[in-house]
């Protein structure tokens, strides 16, 4: 099958992953920033794509294994736009901590020093 064949039956997979990111970041922007909906769009596409990639490697192999082609061959096409989605999300990961340092800081929890339960009692 031809690149065009390929590419026709993964758009729908496309088209869905982009109006995921357009609605996670009118929502966060309205709700939040603009910084903000960048961080929780690369924190989610990390783990979409992510998920993708794994659930498509699977059902390759299982393909692979069980001699059917063309779910390889349409396996292998949805692979690789997780695949490809993953390496977008992490080159926007990495441009925008270049461009917002701040972020590049872990929240911390608590400022305190914790305490056992049994430690309440003798103090």
């Amino acid at each position: 099958m031809g690149l065009l064949a390929r590419l026709s039956r993964v758009v729908p997979l496309i088209l869905a992953l982009a109006v995921a990111a357009g609605l996670i970041y009118v929502v966060v922007t309205y709700r939040h920033s603009p910084a903000r909906a960048k961080e929780v769009l690369i924190r989610v596409f990390t783990w979409l794509c992510g998920i993708i990639s794994g659930f498509f490697a699977l059902v390759s192999l299982y393909a692979f294994f069980d001699d059917a082609p063309p779910v390889l061959d349409l396996a292998l096409s949805f692979m690789a736009v997780g695949l490809v989605g993953l390496a977008i999300t992490r080159l926007c990961n990495w441009r925008f901590l270049k461009h917002n340092p701040h972020y590049r800081k872990k929240r911390l929890t608590a400022t305190t020093k914790r305490r056992w339960p049994w430690e309440r009692y003798t103090k």
